[in-house]
């Protein structure tokens, strides 16, 4: 296993799982190495590693472009997905369970894998997108499929205040009977941001509810700014 994903082994899961519960995402705070960044963000320019690349432009997504990797995935990129992948289906099977939704994942990212494959889904929904001066992300979800992992992941690649300027991550909550609730983070240079992909379970009078969820990227002032998403479902395009 790379040592990047072995050191999140030995992470707070109970801790962290009690604040994915709460907010529906939770930073890790330092889970990669400052090379870990370099080397991810710098590979953005060697074509051998993406399947296709979206000019955010063309599809009125944004202001930016972002690339999906190919199979097999770089070893640490594969041991990352499958190791937070293994620590959070608990709470993604929590979530199940207290909105009475009748699915359950399985605790192997492996046979999760296949029950994507099962369904066209066999293409990695991971992607690195990097924006300029201007660049923003619309509010949107990463679904990519009737099958879907209801949590996904973030790694920070550059430092904000000293790479880049703006370029917020903006989480939106719908609130019931009221407008939605906007949440606006700016993790650091090698943080984890761990958030859900759609819904979150909710506790009201009546029991648990839906709060859906969307996310974005506030516009950039100056600088440049990679992240990279792991999403833990495949896509069938």
């Amino acid at each position: 296993m790379h040592p990047t994903a072995n050191a999140l082994l030995q992470r707070d899961w109970a801790l962290i799982a009690r604040q994915l519960q709460e907010n529906g995402y939770v930073i890790i705070p330092k889970a990669l190495m400052h090379t870990d960044c370099q080397a991810l963000a710098g590979a953005y320019d060697q074509p051998e590693h993406f399947r296709k690349t979206i000019v955010m432009a063309r599809y009125r997504f944004g202001l930016g472009e972002y690339k999906y990797y190919r199979y097999p995935l770089p070893a640490m990129l594969q041991d990352l997905r499958e190791t937070l992948y293994a620590q959070i289906a608990p709470v993604a099977n929590k979530w199940m369970e207290q909105l009475d939704i009748d699915i359950r994942y399985p605790g192997d990212h492996a046979a999760f894998r296949e029950r994507c494959k099962a369904n066209g889904q066999d293409l990695p929904a991971v992607l690195i997108l990097q924006y300029g001066p201007g660049g923003f992300n619309t509010l949107h979800q990463d679904l990519y499929g009737d099958v879907y992992f209801p949590i996904q992941a973030v790694l920070f690649l550059d430092e904000a205040g000293t790479d880049y300027t703006g370029g917020e991550f903006v989480l939106t909550e719908q609130v019931p009977r009221a407008q939605s609730k906007a949440i606006v983070l700016q993790p650091a240079k090698g943080d984890i941001l761990l958030f859900t992909t759609q819904f979150r379970p909710v506790k009201g009078s009546r029991g648990f509810y839906r709060a859906h969820m969307k996310h974005g990227v506030s516009a950039l002032h100056t600088g440049k700014r990679h992240t990279l998403g792991i999403i833990f479902h495949d896509a069938s395009t």
